[in-house]
Parts: C-alpha cells; structure tokens; sequence
C-alpha cells in the first residue's frame, strides 16, 4: 500500500485541534483507507454509513455514541445529515471523551449543515489523490499523466487507467452528483465539464462559454461553483495591487486532477500528451496543484496585468511573499513577465518550477527549482 503519512499527519493534527474534523473529497480518492489506518473498520468506533450494519448500529444515534472513547470514525455522514445536531451536543462535553472524524463526498449540503451546526467545532481537512511526495521523484511522469486517484494511478497499463478514469467520469455524473442532490442533467455537466477542460489554466470567461454552449451566463457561472464545490475543478482568484496597471480581475480556472482532465481532452498515452496543444497548461495546472498541497499557503492568487505581465502563483505564507511560475521547459530563464512580478509585487522570492532535476539561481532572488524537490518528493 501506498503511504500516505502526509495526509494522516494532517488529520491526526486537525484532530488534536478541533473536537470534530470533517474529511471531504471525491469518491475514490482514498478517505476511507486512510480512516481506517487511525481506527480499524470491525472497532465499534467505526461507523460506515453505507454498509448495512453500520447504519442499522446508529437506529439509536445517542445511545451508539455516547459511550464511545478515543477517536470515533462516521463514514459517508451526508446519508445521516440529522447527526449533526447531536455530534455538536457529543463534542461540547467537559471532559471529553471522543473526537468525531466524519467523512463525505464532497457535498455542498454537508458543508453547510455542518459549519452551521457545528460553528466552531468543527475543523474541514480536504482530500484529494495521491501526492507526488508520496510516490517519489521516479514516478513523476506517471502521476502527471494518470493523476492521483489511487485506482486511476495504480492500473496495470495506460489503457486500464484511461478506461477507469472515463467510467469514474460518467458514474460520478450519474450516479455521485444526484446522490449530493445536484438536480442539473448528467449530459449538461458533461458538456460544461468538457468544455472547461478546454478552458484549462486560462481566465475565466463566462460570456464566452455560455455562447458555446447554449446557456446563461449565469447558469455557467452556477456549474463552475458547483465544480468547485465538489473539487473537480479549481478556481484561482487574481491578486490586485495599487499600481497604476490595468489589472485582470477574473478567476482562472483548472481541472484539479490531471488524469481526469487527459480524460476529457481524450488523451491515452504519453505520446497523445506530448502532441497536444494543451500539454504546457496541462503541466502548469499539475504543478500549481502539487505545489498547493506540498506549501499549505495561507493564501493563494496568480497575478496577470492586461499588458501581459502573469505570475502562476502569489503565495503568503507566515508574513512571506512568494511568486511560482510553472514552466514546461529544460531550462527555463527569467523572462520580462518575472522581473515585472519581482518589482511590482516586491515578492520575497520567486521559484521557476520545472520537470528537471537541476535547482540554479536566477537572480538575487529567484531561482529554478525541479518540482520533485520543491514537493519533497524523494
């Protein structure tokens, strides 16, 4: 089995925090084995929502609860959003006995039950794929062009992994979606979805799909939120500064996972990816999403002047400035965009991002760093 200390580390911390932590993500991308390596699937603290006995055990919530000591796992909580009520109540106890990791599919309806019910109890850990970090170096390759989803990464050939990936896409817009309450057709999302891959690492414009697809305005700017709400896609605010440019103000958009985004343009092998006209912002969405997880940021933006001057990433982080550009090149330079980035934003640092293995400088402060290494990938 893979490790995944990284993600284990975070929850195990978010628990030591918060008395109930929420473990969110998409269907397949490995909340429940990760569960299980803190508390063990036949423990009576184990509660999975979708096997039979699990649910016929919590026919009487507060009595199955109550008692329980240590860290208690509810798995698939959004079958039971009338749970919450009394996991505040549970989680108000002085001393306390029990902290609550609670698990679910990414659904708008669990977030907003639970931070209501649970406003200041509860602390929300995000879940996505595997990390490069914890593959390694050697498989960088591989992980950019399956993505992280355990199953998708782990097939025995490219062919395996491309079929599994087009099926997940098709069950989590039949089946997953309806199941969060999302009323919106199946073959609706699956245009707007296509449509946006194509759309991948570029600004948004909403007038501009709409018209490609028939729709309001409105009506695409609701099926971005709802992407974004279930982690499918990522969309990435402009930073603003006063300087007397004209600044962009829309957010740019990404498939998260890279191997459900080489699904939608219909890429299947290695070969397809270095051919096609999406390669370089298939690589720079891959990286910003590695990058994002591996720093922790306390904020993140890009930045882009309508004169063309663009940085992939502003990152703050403990009163630190930091600029990312992710460029798919052997041996990437400083280019007028960065010096500009460098001057304009007063970045602290900045770090060209590249598939190599070599770090060099730049400049005084800037320098190209191999994105295995920035990651921690060994």
């Amino acid at each position: 089995m893979i490790d995944r200390e990284i993600d284990i580390e975070l929850v195990r911390r978010a628990l030591k925090r918060s008395r109930v932590v929420a473990l969110v993500g998409p269907r397949q991308c490995g909340k429940t084995t990760l569960a299980r390596q803190l508390v063990p699937s036949n423990s009576l603290n184990y509660f999975d929502l979708e096997d039979p006995p699990g649910l016929a055990r919590l026919n009487e919530p507060d009595l199955a609860l109550r008692p329980l000591k240590g860290i208690v796992v509810i798995d698939e909580i959004q079958r039971r959003p009338e749970l919450f009520p009394l996991l505040r109540v549970l989680a108000d106890r002085k001393p306390l006995p029990a902290r609550f990791l609670v698990l679910g599919s990414a659904s708008p309806e669990l977030l907003r039950q639970s931070s209501e019910t649970l406003a200041g109890r509860l602390e929300t850990v995000a879940l996505e794929g595997f990390r490069l970090a914890d593959l390694g170096a050697a498989a960088q390759g591989k992980h950019w062009r399956r993505g992280g989803f355990p199953l998708a990464l782990t097939q025995r050939t490219e062919a395996d992994s491309t079929s599994w990936r087009r099926q997940f896409i098709q069950t989590f817009l039949e089946r997953d979606m309806p199941q969060l309450g999302v009323s919106i057709p199946a073959v609706a999302l699956r245009q707007f979805w296509n449509m946006l891959a194509h759309y991948h690492g570029q600004i948004w414009n909403g007038a501009e799909l709409a018209r490609a697809l028939a729709l309001g305005e409105s009506t695409v700017r609701r099926y971005l939120d709802l992407m974004t709400g279930v982690f499918m896609v990522r969309q990435l605010p402009p930073w603003f500064e006063n300087l007397g440019k004209r600044q962009v103000k829309a957010p740019k958009v990404y498939v998260r996972d890279s191997g459900l985004l080489h699904a939608l343009l219909g890429i299947g092998s290695q070969r397809d990816l270095e051919q096609h006209p999406k390669v370089g912002a298939s690589w720079e969405g891959y990286a910003v999403e590695e990058v994002l997880k591996a720093l922790q940021p306390d904020d993140a933006y890009y930045w882009a002047t309508h004169s063309g001057a663009e940085i992939d990433l502003v990152l703050f982080k403990a009163g630190r400035r930091i600029g990312i550009e992710c460029k798919r090149a052997d041996a990437p330079g400083l280019t007028p965009s960065m010096r500009n980035a460098l001057a304009d934003l007063k970045l602290d640092e900045l770090l060209v991002v590249y598939p190599g293995a070599k770090s060099y400088p730049l400049s005084a402060r800037a320098k190209v760093v191999p994105l295995a290494e920035l990651v921690g990938a060994s």
